[in-house]
């Protein structure tokens, strides 16, 4: 990959296979994504159970994050929230700068929700959906929105957004008409719950938090 040009340090190509370079300082790319070196860095995905506060400390006692990252090296905390009776991917890191980038809109990056509704979800609801629907604090747009199931007396639909204003997906649903009974996060940017069982937590690979740096613009 080196002789081939792929490989660049702080914005040169490298070419010489003994270049040497600081993995705490250096931006280290490969076919133009971030290989992320920083030793003291942690990248988690947590498979959130319905009834957990998204903090690491409760004063009520409500079960949290923390009763499922065990004890870790280095402090991490949680990259945005999910409302306490919604389940699935919470990220958990202690790279700020990530972190940032991942739950301010500008950027962009992209959240994946599955809602249990009444159904059916006629046409005239997905099109005012994908449309923009105007809420008490502004307008929604979602990036993508489909039916995923459409058999009475349910419905699933699935929600793809950039922004994270407080209960979002159940505030835009229920101004269409199909309030949320039970609501679930599958992905965030390039992660995916996957295979991931509810209530559980692991390591992200290093490709994962490369791609999590480039879908976050850095």
């Amino acid at each position: 990959m080196i002789a081939a040009g792929r490989v660049s340090v702080d914005g040169q190509v490298v070419r010489r296979f003994g270049a040497r370079v600081d993995p705490e300082t250096s931006e280290i790319r490969v076919d133009d994504m971030r290989v992320v070196t920083a030793p003291d860095k942690l990248y988690f995905a947590l498979n959130k159970p319905r009834g957990v506060v998204s903090t690491m400390w409760d004063p009520e006692g409500r079960p949290t994050l923390a009763d499922y990252t065990g004890q870790t090296e280095e402090r991490i905390f949680h990259v945005g929230r999910l409302d306490t009776e919604t389940e699935g991917l919470i990220l958990l890191t202690n790279d700020g700068e990530l972190a940032n980038r991942l739950t301010h809109p500008r950027y962009k990056v992209v959240k994946t929700y599955i809602a249990k509704v009444p159904g059916p979800v006629p046409h005239r609801v997905v099109r005012e959906v994908q449309k923009g629907v105007e809420l008490e604090d502004g307008p929604v747009e979602v990036d993508s929105f489909r039916v995923v199931e459409n058999e009475p007396p349910k419905a699933l639909v699935e929600i793809r957004l950039h922004e994270g204003r407080k209960h979002i997906v159940r505030r835009l649903m229920e101004a269409v008409g199909h309030p949320v009974a039970d609501l679930a996060r599958t992905q965030v940017g390039p992660i995916d719950l996957n295979t991931l069982k509810l209530g559980t937590m692991r390591a992200l690979t290093s490709r994962e938090v490369s791609e999590l740096y480039e879908a976050a613009g850095l």
